[in-house]
């Protein structure tokens, strides 16, 4: 398992190949790869900017726990997870979660839960820039299922 936070820019398929190459690839037939990027829009309204709060430590153990109970689900899985902090602009990639498994079926199953989990329960705050200046809170997270 890896569960990393970065507070600039990072390139996921940088991340996926970086891994790639740490993994003994015989056996693992799959994988599948979701990177969620920062929309420039939410709520019907333009957003410049995203300010994601966190509470350092807290975060990675929350990550780390939805991550090895998927593990624990899937015993034959590789997960990486990847999620941005601090300032994001629109197009920059907010968060990366990669399953290496035997099976697709395996890999898809464990990487969408691995990320709705995360949306819904990692101590994330997010704090959206508009287009007017003002600023807001994000309240709730768009439904994944």
């Amino acid at each position: 398992m890896a569960v990393r936070l970065f507070d600039q820019p990072f390139d996921p398929w940088t991340l996926v190949r970086e891994r790639e190459r740490g993994l003994p690839l015989e056996g693992l037939g799959a994988c599948t790869v979701f990177a969620g990027r920062m929309r420039d829009f939410n709520e019907d309204q333009d957003v410049r900017a995203l300010f994601l709060e966190h509470y350092p430590g807290m975060t990675e153990r929350e990550l780390e726990r939805i991550v090895a109970e998927a593990e624990a689900r899937w015993p034959a899985i590789t997960c990486e997870v990847a999620h941005r902090v601090g300032a994001v602009e629109p197009s920059e990639t907010l968060v990366l979660v990669a399953v290496w498994s035997a099976h697709r079926v395996d890999a898809r199953d464990a990487c969408s839960e691995i990320l709705e989990r995360l949306k819904h329960e990692a101590p994330f705050w997010k704090r959206e820039r508009l287009a007017d200046g003002s600023e807001r809170w994000v309240e709730k997270n768009t439904p994944g299922h």
